[in-house]
């Protein structure tokens, strides 16, 4: 089968996988995000009525007229702003993030953070495994160590030998 076609099919199920569990209502639309190789969109959109809310992109006036080239972080962080300010002037505060087959990372993350700096919540950053470990271990009270292994009750020998 054409490289193409397999691909396609791979993105569909990578969409289909996200948005299985994403519904966008009134009071919390979905945000979609698109990304092509020059350009960044988002738009909110209300999956119950089947209406768009509000939209933004880097081929806009705002974003382009600041930002030349919109495909890169910049221009995604303007966008994630200009669709956060969208959002209030509808007074919408909240939002389902709905990445499409993209990976949560680059361009996307950028937009995603912006818009949640800019006052839309649509993303929720769950600690790592790493630093949720540290903390459940700094906060447990500290076990005292036997006496034996506090006197040095273990290496006896080896301090032997380094006296001969």
């Amino acid at each position: 089968m054409d490289h193409q076609k397999t691909k396609h099919k791979q993105q569909l199920r990578r969409r289909n996988h996200v948005r299985r569990h994403i519904t966008g209502t009134a009071e919390r639309p979905r945000l979609s995000v698109h990304r092509s190789s020059k350009h960044i969109y988002a738009q909110l959109i209300d999956d119950l009525s089947g209406v768009t809310l509000a939209a933004a992109g880097s081929n806009g006036k705002d974003v382009k007229a600041s930002i030349p080239y919109g495909g890169n972080i910049k221009a995604a962080a303007a966008v994630g702003k200009l669709i956060a300010e969208a959002a209030a002037a509808k007074g919408i505060t909240k939002a389902a993030f709905d990445r499409g087959h993209y990976r949560f990372h680059g361009r996307i993350k950028a937009l995603a953070d912006a818009a949640n700096e800019a006052g839309l919540l649509c993303t929720e950053h769950k600690p790592k495994k790493k630093a949720a470990l540290a903390a459940a271990a700094a906060a447990a009270p500290k076990e005292k160590e036997p006496v034996a292994a506090a006197a040095g009750g273990g290496g006896g020998k080896k301090k032997e030998k380094a006296k001969k």
